[in-house]
C-alpha cells in the first residue's frame, strides 16, 4: 500500500483527473447558475441547456432529458428544427418551451415569425417571433440525462451527490490527519 501511496505516476494521473472532473464540474455549475439566475437570456459560448419539463415531444424527448440548444440565426431556422423558445401568452407565458417547427412565416419588415407544435400535441403552439427563439436543439446529453433522471429521486440524491460528498470530505480530513501524524511521528524521532 505504501508503494502505491509513493507512486509519482500515480500521483501525477489523479491530480490529472482531479483537475478535468473539477474544471468540467465547475464549467457544467457555472453554466447552470448563468441560465437560472439570467432567466436563459445569456448563453455560455451560444450554448444553452435545457431540461425537458412534459412529455409533449415524446418519443423524441422525454420528461427529465437534458438538451443542448444553439443560438440560430432567425433565417438559418427550418421547418422540422426543433427549438427552445420563451413562451409569452396563455399557459406557455414566461415558460421555455422546446417544440419542431411546423411552418415559417417571413413578413414584409424581414423578420420571421414561426409555428412550432410538440409531436404529442394536436393544438400548434400560439406563433413564436424570432425575438422569442433561444436556439435549435443540437443534442440531447444522455450522460446528463440518465444523471438527472437518478438525481431526480430521493435515494438517486443520495447515492449519486451526498455519499460521494461525504467520501471526499471524509477521505480529505483521513488524509489531512494522516500527514498530521506522519509529521508529528518524524519530528518524535
Amino acid at each position: 500500500m505504501k508503494n502505491l501511496k509513493d507512486n509519482k505516476i500515480l500521483k501525477v494521473l489523479m491530480l490529472f483527473v482531479r483537475i478535468v472532473f473539477v474544471f468540467l464540474f465547475i464549467a457544467f455549475v457555472l453554466m447552470v447558475c448563468l441560465q437560472r439566475f439570467s432567466g436563459n437570456r445569456v448563453s455560455f459560448f451560444k450554448y444553452r441547456m435545457f431540461t425537458v419539463a412534459t412529455g409533449s415531444m415524446s418519443p423524441q424527448y422525454v420528461v427529465g432529458d437534458v438538451l443542448v440548444a444553439k443560438e440560430t440565426k432567425p433565417e438559418d431556422i427550418k421547418v422540422g428544427d426543433v427549438v427552445s423558445y420563451l413562451g409569452t401568452k396563455g399557459s406557455f407565458k414566461d415558460k421555455v418551451i422546446t417544440h419542431k417547427v411546423v411552418s415559417i412565416e417571413k413578413q414584409l419588415n424581414g423578420r420571421y415569425l414561426f409555428h412550432t407544435k410538440g409531436l404529442t400535441n394536436v393544438v400548434e403552439d400560439p406563433v413564436v417571433s424570432e425575438e422569442q427563439v433561444y436556439g435549435v436543439v443540437k443534442r440531447k446529453l444522455y450522460t446528463l440525462s440518465f444523471v438527472y433522471k437518478i438525481v431526480g429521486t430521493t435515494l438517486g440524491l443520495f447515492i449519486c451527490v451526498i455519499l460521494p460528498l461525504l467520501y471526499i470530505i471524509g477521505s480529505e480530513v483521513l488524509a489531512f490527519l494522516l500527514d498530521k501524524e506522519d509529521k508529528r511521528r518524524s519530528m518524535a524521532k
